[in-house]
């Protein structure tokens, strides 16, 4: 015991001091990067060398004391390496190859190019985001969003908050607060966070008053839960699932009059929100913003930044002393939008001014409705590329489904082509690890034990990050040309 001891306490005196790091790191490789705080490098040259002092007190004997490096230059590139990691920002770019274009955990909808331009223009620039220029006095923000909300749509007027629980919660706050509003039992849903509508709906103070069953809800339902203490009765698009089988629901133009013949409110929360009929693009049709407010529905809500394709965003849309009243609510400034929604959702609304340009250049839409035989193509190519690079990995072309993702269509299977890889060195929950870990990272999913990368939700321009991230994450060297990979199915 007193020779480990001893052992453990010259392997601690070899270990340089903090000061002789910080000097070896202004000597490697890094040492160019003059924007790279001294604090931070003291700080990661000491975690390093704490982090080694444990490694040494931990050791059980000396083959473990030998195998703990001591050496400076090996120290310095560990110092190298939390720096690294501590100068990397957080919020980072990543190449979605998962195939679900509204991909909550990975930001949602992509901005089409104008957006992208509106947004860089609003933050570098002064704006007139408060500012009426035909009068020079104060405007509202919401000017920039409202003409053009209601020329897509018919609506009377229209109200954008940060998001579409946020539309809601400022719905039922200021028209049913301390009142009852009727919902049925199959649409109390719950959307991502675990937030659930009777939640939202208490903290609202509107007291919720649940008719039907889970499967089915009549009308006759609706009509006999009202009273002189009902404000409104409400329907939730099941974005996020759907009950099948012995089912019955009451369709928007029922519960339209039925609200209309008491003076109640009929609140629609379309949940996604999408604008164009997709069902010509083999997808099943979902109701749009129009069909809602056609069908009688007095206030619409729905989310910017899913099936609508643009930035997070809660859009309200409907009769206008409705609007005008929660617009005028107390709630509505802390709800409101920044600068930058408002400039990325006005360009985006913008472009369903040409419904064809709506389709092809908002990045959403265009995946959604992507021609199978272009998906197929890209997957080849990438295949082709994939094989060149990494002779070692086995590949093949196959066909799967996508996903809309976001809780939008949630039974949609959409027909796509994938680049499916195993490794023979690396099991596929590390190569899934090892491709995390690259940057950008590149996600993919895993099915029956081989990574499936859906080219549904890859540019053409990210196919050669790809093909890096790939080349790093299973060691191959050199480019591979021609050489031993097994690439499958037919070519485009």
């Amino acid at each position: 015991m007193g020779e480990k001891e001893i052992s453990k306490k010259d392997y601690l005196r070899r270990l340089s001091s903090v000061n002789d790091l910080i000097q070896a790191f202004y000597r490697s490789r890094m040492a160019g990067n003059r924007s790279i705080p001294r604090e931070l490098i003291t700080e990661a040259s000491r975690a390093v060398l704490e982090g080694v002092r444990e490694a040494i007190l931990a050791a059980r004997d000396e083959m473990s004391l030998k195998s703990i490096n001591t050496d400076t230059e090996e120290l310095v590139s560990l110092v190298e390496k939390e720096v690294q990691e501590r100068i990397r920002p957080s919020f980072r770019r990543v190449v979605n190859a998962t195939g679900v274009v509204v991909h909550t955990n990975m930001g949602r909808s992509l901005l089409p190019a104008p957006a992208i331009e509106a947004l860089r223009n609003a933050a570098a620039h002064y704006s007139n985001l408060e500012l009426d220029l035909e009068t020079g006095e104060r405007g509202s923000r919401q000017m920039h969003l409202r003409r053009i909300l209601c020329e897509l749509t018919g609506a009377e007027s229209a109200l954008v908050v940060n998001n579409n629980a946020a539309a809601v919660l400022l719905a039922l706050t200021a028209h049913a607060r301390d009142r009852e509003v009727i919902v049925s039992r199959g649409q109390l849903i719950e959307i991502g966070g675990s937030f659930r509508l009777p939640e939202v709906m208490a903290q609202s103070g509107a007291r919720l008053v649940e008719v039907g069953t889970t499967n089915k809800t009549y009308l006759e339902d609706y009509r006999r839960a009202i009273t002189s203490e009902t404000a409104a009765i409400m329907r939730a698009h099941p974005s996020n699932y759907r009950i099948l089988g012995f089912t019955a629901e009451v369709e928007l133009k029922e519960l339209a009059g039925l609200a209309h013949e008491y003076g109640l409110i009929l609140l629609d929360d379309l949940g996604s929100g999408v604008y164009p009929d997709l069902s010509r693009f083999g997808v099943s049709r979902e109701p749009t913003i129009r069909d809602s407010l056609r069908d009688g529905a007095d206030l619409v809500c729905f989310s910017g930044d899913k099936l609508l394709g643009g930035p997070q965003a809660g859009i309200v849309l409907g009769r206008e002393e409705l609007v005008e009243a929660m617009a005028g609510h107390p709630l509505a400034r802390a709800l409101r939008p920044d600068k930058l929604t408002v400039a990325a959702l006005e360009a985006t609304l913008r472009l369903y001014l040409d419904p064809e340009r709506a389709l092809s250049e908002i990045p959403t839409l265009a995946m959604l409705t992507a021609d199978p035989e272009t998906l197929r193509g890209r997957a080849q190519r990438l295949a082709e590329r994939l094989s060149s690079a990494c002779p070692d990995l086995e590949i093949e072309v196959t066909e799967d489904v996508s996903r809309a993702g976001g809780g939008s269509l949630p039974m949609e299977d959409l027909p796509t082509w994938v680049v499916a890889v195993n490794s023979p060195r690396l099991k596929v929950n590390r190569l899934e690890e090892n491709l995390r870990r690259c940057d950008p990272p590149v996600m993919g999913r895993i099915k029956e034990d081989r990574l499936l990368l859906d080219v549904r939700t890859l540019r053409d321009e990210e196919l050669p990050l790809v093909v890096e991230a790939f080349r790093s994450a299973t060691g191959a060297a050199g480019n591979g040309k021609g050489a031993g990979g097994t690439s499958k199915g037919n070519p485009p």
